[in-house]
């Protein structure tokens, strides 16, 4: 059988090969040929099969499908009438909902901010210079029985790390020795005592406020190292008086610090003033002239003049200092009328240096002190006006506009050693 096969191949072969197949690809075309034979025979063979299945399926399908239809001797079943709540449901047509109407909430009434009196705000930026200088001192008076050298030593101690500054500290330490040598009272009584009253003395000598009205416009220069919070003691002290019903305008004389004339103009537009002011890198004196002019044409009730914060060159700065002070004292008499140092709490002893570098530089006539409400450090107040004779004239105590407020010595010292 397989030899039948096999020359029934090469017999294929020869026959490609003399229909023009090369002779090297004969038996491939032979066998090739074979398989595909195949392939058609077998699937016709299926193709038949399946086809023979279906026609045979179809029949019994039908027959299954007459029985079931026609069963010999069963009637047929009528369809059940439907129950009368159903042909109701069924007749009866079905209502359209109606809209129904949703009530907006009630709105609940707002819990009311708490407000405080300026006492209390006074008192809650002062909380940590309380705890570093009262708490302490109470904590000292608490575990020392006496006045010994000791006591005096650790309270002298206290007193410098609240940066009352050593000469203001030796002046409150001989204050306190001498109340206690003569008053017979509770010790802890006349600590307090003499330290309020030695406090509120030295703030008192120092502080005044802004009399605003001896000049129209009055002028304001405003100075202090870049990082203090200088534009923004403007701004807010910008927007105050313009609530209060004045005219003011701003002079962005800070051209050195990036941004910094676009900061002021932020604030003159929160507070609803005009701001002058140049391209960067402008003269500042130039600026100075500028805002003198429009605060005058505009009839301005205050000028509040920015200015550059630089000490690293200090001989420029008095120059220039002094450039812009001829400029406004030409347009506007003996101005500024105010020259108005600011200098950040938060640096301790460092706004002591600036204080006394900018006196020598330039003609400071007040302090502003900013970020009073985070730092420990509260008699940089004290030491301030006690040691450099310049008044206080703000202090910041928050971040709120409302929270740089004009020093008062009685509330601040009430505010310190107020007991809860």
């Amino acid at each position: 059988m397989n030899n039948a096969i096999l020359e029934y191949i090469h017999a294929l072969a020869g026959y490609l090969i003399a229909l023009g197949v090369p002779e090297e690809y004969g038996m491939v075309g032979a066998l090739g040929s074979i398989f595909l034979l195949v392939t058609v025979v077998v699937l016709i063979f299926v193709l038949g099969l399946l086809r023979i299945s279906r026609k045979a399926k179809k029949p019994a399908e039908e027959v299954v499908a007459g029985a079931e239809q026609e069963k010999p001797g069963a009637p047929e079943e009528e369809e059940a009438p439907p129950i009368k709540a159903e042909q109701e449901l069924i007749e009866k047509p079905v209502p359209t909902p109606e809209k129904v109407r949703v009530e907006p909430p009630t709105p609940q009434p707002e819990e009311p901010k708490e407000v405080l009196s300026l006492f209390e705000r006074m008192r809650r930026g002062l909380a940590k210079t309380q705890s570093a200088l009262v708490g302490r001192i109470d904590a000292l008076l608490s575990s020392h029985k006496g006045a010994d050298e000791e006591f005096l030593e650790e309270l002298e101690e206290i007193l410098i790390s609240a940066d009352f500054g050593m000469q203001t500290t030796m002046d409150l330490i001989t204050a306190i020795e001498k109340g206690l040598a003569k008053k017979n009272a509770p010790r802890a009584e006349i600590v307090r005592a003499v330290l309020q009253e030695e406090i509120r003395r030295r703030l008192q000598l120092e502080s005044s406020t802004l009399d605003m009205t001896k000049a129209h416009p009055y002028v304001i220069m405003v100075v202090g190292v870049n990082g203090v919070g200088k534009t923004t003691t403007i701004g807010k002290l910008a927007r105050q008086l313009t609530n209060q019903g004045k005219k003011v305008i701003l002079g962005a004389g800070d051209t050195f610090r990036a941004a910094a004339a676009q900061q002021l103009a932020i604030w003159g537009e929160r507070s609803g003033v005009e701001v002058i002011r140049h391209d960067e890198g402008a003269d500042p004196a130039a600026v100075a002239f500028d805002a003198a002019k429009a605060a005058v044409a505009r009839k301005a009730d205050v000028l509040i003049l920015d200015t550059a914060g630089r000490l690293h060159t200090k001989v420029n700065l008095m120059e220039e200092m002094k450039k812009i002070r001829r400029v406004l004292a030409r347009e506007i008499p003996e101005a500024p009328h105010e020259t108005l140092l600011v200098l950040d709490a938060t640096t301790g002893q460092n706004a002591l240096v600036q204080a006394r570098l900018f006196k020598e530089a330039v003609e400071v006539t007040g302090i502003a002190l900013t970020k009073l409400d985070g730092t420990a450090k509260g008699g940089m107040v004290v030491a301030i006006g006690s040691e450099l004779a310049l008044p206080v004239r703000y202090v910041g105590i928050g971040e709120g506009v409302d929270d740089l407020r004009p020093f008062d010595p009685e509330l601040f010292v009430e505010a310190l050693f107020k007991k809860d």
